[in-house]
């Protein structure tokens, strides 16, 4: 009877404590909402100036998320653009990336056909107005808001061309960003697919590259994933589905919220069930691109080949929210086929205010493919072959950190009209020699770690003694050291030339030419073509009999 009445006992402090949990986290949100609501009421009572309530509740809001992760994320009915890009790869605009060079935002790549390009613009033009509103010290993101808008409005853009300015008035059009930006045969039964992104049109336009590069006799694949950053879950799964059996396991979710633990399985009969295929990851490989990297590894059904990938593996879902505005929420976490999550950061385990750290190497486990192979969670995709791709000097990360190679092809194409075609076009020693006279009178100069631990040790000296005989001795060091530098345009000639060549073909063949050109010097893609060939490698890699 005592043990009955104790496990009664037992029962009802559980209940209780339960439900006095449950009261107190209520009473903590409803305190919390409490707490805003009088704050914005005594805002809009007494603060000195008018207060701008939609500014203030983004503001709010955006800071109010920031604290959970950097995928959750609201989007004010304003900047509904951007979250039609995310989902479908759409937006309102006229076809062009922008970024901030120098201070000032300029245009890096108009899109071949799309209103920028077809209007005249290039890259290299630096905004000045837009609708006759400044650009001066704007953001590329609120450029960015401001050139975008429905499909058929106007919008008139003014720009710095070799120092004059040019009008253009354009008509925004509905600007679909290509999930595959190319695809083709690299030999004669290789194909090759680069998708860029996991929009609502990603599987269908892998379907059809897939389909067709069948039909020119394609016989092994590789899959490019870098630099895609994902986007959405299903489209990953679908593109798994084009490798394995219909039926096959390929990612799981789990969260807090038991409604969102799911398994989701290929559903459709594969396309290439038995093809070599070869996927290309780097360290801007995410979410998505890790799914499809991931169940791919898991399943032995491919060799992953390049560097470590981001390390996301978290899922998020949108809901509607009144007057035309969304919320991105992050909803669950993602497992690959062999039970791993690739998440790196631990988000919600940090302290207030610092930054989010890896999960710790003790706390990562070991998982086993369908072969036996090991892989580990915690750390994104690492790939069964890697690439460690020729990192540029500093003297060539200068380079482009400053933009030179950027402004001086701006100087270039405004002197040549047309040039070869992107796989026949090479610079001249001329250009070489033009190119270091820029970068002369520009007073460039590497920041190097030794000019830096001198330039350090110069001021603390001073800072310290008064001797002139060692001011004049790292003075010598100095002159000496930049005399050893002057040797760096030289010694990177190799490197600078391909920068500027392919910055180039960039102006005149876009993104294709580019592209096109990039297989000469890709070393992610020579090694793959390598092992593909090699059928005994291959199968090596993935414990295949």
């Amino acid at each position: 009877m005592s043990r009955c009445i104790t496990i009664l006992f037992g029962i009802l402090i559980f209940f209780y404590g339960n439900r006095v949990f449950a009261q107190s986290e209520a009473f903590e949100e409803l305190k919390s909402l409490e707490i805003i609501d009088q704050i914005y009421e005594n805002l809009d009572l007494h603060f000195v100036d008018e207060v701008q309530h939609g500014k203030l509740s983004k503001a709010a809001i955006d800071a109010m998320l920031k604290e959970l992760d950097p995928y959750t994320v609201y989007y004010h009915e304003a900047n509904i653009e951007d979250y039609k890009l995310m989902t479908t790869g759409q937006y309102g605009g006229i076809g062009a990336l922008i970024g901030t060079l120098d201070g000032a935002v300029y245009i890096t790549d108009p899109y071949e056909g799309k209103p920028a390009q077809k209007a005249g613009l290039r890259a290299g033009d630096k905004f000045i107005r837009i609708d006759k509103k400044s650009c001066l010290g704007k953001t590329t993101d609120e450029v960015s808001s401001a050139l975008k808008g429905p499909k058929g409005t106007k919008v008139e853009v003014e720009v710095e061309r070799e120092g004059k300015p040019l009008v253009f008035t354009l008509s925004r059009e509905e600007i679909q960003l290509p999930d595959v930006p190319f695809s083709g045969m690299i030999s004669k039964n290789i194909g090759y697919i680069s998708l860029s992104s996991f929009t609502q049109t990603a599987g269908e336009s892998v379907r059809k590259s897939l389909l067709d590069l069948k039909n020119q006799g394609m016989e092994k694949l590789i899959l490019d994933l870098r630099g895609n950053g994902g986007g959405l879950l299903m489209e990953a799964v679908k593109i798994v589905g084009f490798f394995v059996p219909k039926g096959q396991s390929v990612v799981t979710t789990k969260s807090r919220n038991e409604k969102e633990n799911m398994t989701y399985k290929s559903l459709e009969n594969p396309i290439a069930p038995d093809m070599p295929l070869m996927v290309l990851i780097d360290e801007n490989s995410a979410s998505a691109s890790e799914i499809v990297a991931g169940a791919l590894q898991d399943l032995d059904r491919a060799v992953v080949l390049g560097t470590t990938s981001f390390g996301k593996g978290l899922v998020q879902r949108t809901f509607d929210l009144k007057y035309g505005s969304k919320i991105k929420l992050t909803i669950s976490k993602y497992y690959t086929p062999s039970g791993r999550c690739v998440q790196r950061l631990e988000y919600y385990d940090k302290a207030e205010g610092m930054k989010p750290k890896e999960i710790a190497d003790s706390l990562l486990q070991k998982f086993y493919t369908k072969n036996g192979r090991m892989v580990i969670d915690g750390r994104g995709i690492e790939p069964d072959v890697k690439v460690n791709d020729s990192v540029y000097s500093k003297y060539v990360q200068g380079l482009i950190a400053k933009n030179l190679i950027f402004f001086f092809v701006n100087q270039y194409v405004s002197k040549h009209e047309k040039i070869d075609d992107e796989k026949d076009f090479y610079i001249a020693q001329q250009d070489m020699d033009d190119f270091k006279r820029f970068i002369d009178a520009k007073n460039f100069v590497a920041n190097t770690p030794d000019q830096k631990l001198l330039a350090s040790l110069k001021s603390e000296i001073s800072k310290a003694y008064t001797d002139k005989e060692l001011e004049e001795e790292l003075e010598r060091i100095d002159l000496k050291l930049q005399r050893l530098h002057q040797q760096d345009f030289q010694n990177n000639y190799t490197a600078i030339k391909s920068l500027i060549e392919q910055e180039i073909i960039g102006r005149y063949y876009y993104q294709k030419g580019q592209t096109q050109r990039s297989f000469k010097t890709d070393k992610y893609l020579q090694e793959g073509i390598r092992i593909l060939d090699d059928a005994s490698s291959y199968k090596q890699i993935l414990k295949i009999n």
